[in-house]
């Protein structure tokens, strides 16, 4: 095959707008030929250059703009709508490339579409993408465009993912003010240590006598700061790094992951929410017809927590030995007693697809709930916390000026 080249084009469509984009192909005639299947009339095209200026994109490794699964929702939404006006699915992503804000998504579909032209199934390109588009996504595609109803499962798609943002932002919203007062609290300690300590201890130190044993330990921590707090700096810093590196490992999973769900207050949130993705999920590909081993896999993966992961390995060996999906999950302490008897209903009833979306819809309005909970209950507990913390040292300072009043009375 001849080696493709990037061709910048402008052109105008059908509706007789000035389009302006880029194209790889191995000429200019081969950029005509795609230009017009997909219904643009070329007025200028050149062979592309990497730019200068201004006009040159700046790439930082490490530093690349993601894809958030809003945008991920967002893109499913407006395909589903462009596939169902009767729109080719060349030109339905020659503008979502076009038209979608972030930049990563953007280039990732203006080469999914050219591996479309070039012969690929959709659910293929998106395949050769799996870092930009999740196995769900790729999977529910594959089972849409072998069944003829590939509008249907990107409508499917950008509900599934659409809800699963407003979970996620449910999440935030809840953890936001701990994680804020938390951080301002440690801020305030550190500051108090390093800037207004050494202050009363040279004043103690000129008033003269034995400083109480709270004050004293205020003293030696207050010079320790020279190293406490760059040391604090540097194991952050090597923490963030590393979980970034290792966050997605089964051993660290493994260990982490189950110590989740036994934090006090946020442990049972941490169930419903995947409980609540769990069903969602699975139901959605349920409704796709991706065969149920396979939907096993994949919503193992995508549940975000390693015991929902690996009840779902020990369900998929009871289905492949031709017995219940509700019978192993009855023996994870993780999945109540409600969510496996409405799954062994919904399988002999033949209605699973339907109970799984009754159990993610119950769930997401428990995460819902709970999450208001926190938040009234978080508020008053962190504002006690600074008030102890900040407070005790506070007094721990003012002890010896009280101690010498007393004595000059």
């Amino acid at each position: 095959m001849a080696s493709t080249k990037e061709f910048a084009y402008k052109g105008r469509d059908t509706r007789g707008k000035v389009v302006k984009g880029r194209l790889d192909a191995a000429s200019e005639a081969a950029v005509t030929m795609k230009l017009r299947t997909m219904g643009v009339s070329p007025l200028a095209i050149s062979e592309a250059g990497l730019g200068t200026g201004l006009n040159m994109d700046i790439n930082l490794p490490g530093f690349e703009k993601g894809v958030a699964l809003k945008d991920l929702a967002v893109m499913a939404r407006q395909m589903a709508t462009m596939i169902s006006s009767g729109l080719s699915l060349i030109r339905t992503l020659t503008i979502l490339a076009e038209q979608t804000e972030n930049t990563t998504l953007a280039k990732t579909l203006d080469l999914v579409r050219t591996d479309v032209e070039a012969g690929f199934s959709l659910s293929g390109a998106l395949g050769r993408h799996s870092h930009i588009f999740p196995p769900l996504m790729i999977n529910l595609v594959r089972a849409g465009e072998s069944g003829g109803f590939l509008e249907g499962t990107m409508g499917s798609i950008a509900e599934s993912y659409e809800g699963e943002v407003k979970l996620r932002s449910t999440i935030k919203s809840a953890l936001t003010y701990p994680i804020a007062v938390l951080a301002m609290a440690v801020l305030a300690v550190i500051a108090m240590l390093t800037f207004i300590v050494p202050v009363f201890e040279k004043m103690f130190t000129d008033l003269g006598g034995a400083l109480p044993l709270p004050t004293q330990i205020l003293v030696v921590l207050s010079r320790q700061m020279v190293w406490i707090a760059p040391a604090l700096v540097v194991v952050a810093v090597a923490f963030a790094v590393w979980w970034k590196a290792n966050k997605n490992k089964e051993n660290v999973r493994a260990f982490v992951d189950p110590l989740k769900l036994k934090i006090p207050v946020f442990g049972n949130l941490f169930a419903k929410v995947a409980i609540a993705r769990f069903s969602r999920n699975f139901a959605t590909m349920m409704g796709a017809g991706v065969p149920i081993l396979q939907s096993l896999s994949i919503v193992g993966e995508t549940s975000g927590n390693y015991v929902i992961e690996r009840s779902l390995k020990k369900v998929a060996e009871s289905v492949r030995a031709g017995k219940s999906i509700a019978a192993p999950l009855a023996l994870e302490p993780v999945f109540p007693s409600m969510v496996t008897q409405m799954i062994a209903v919904g399988e002999d009833a033949g209605a699973l697809e339907t109970m799984l979306n009754k159990i993610a819809d119950f769930y997401d309005q428990e995460v819902q709930a709970t999450a208001g909970q926190l938040t009234a209950l978080i508020e008053p507990l962190m504002i006690a916390f600074i008030g102890v913390v900040i407070g005790g040292m506070v007094v721990a300072m003012y002890m010896p000026l009280f101690s010498i009043f007393e004595q000059v009375q």
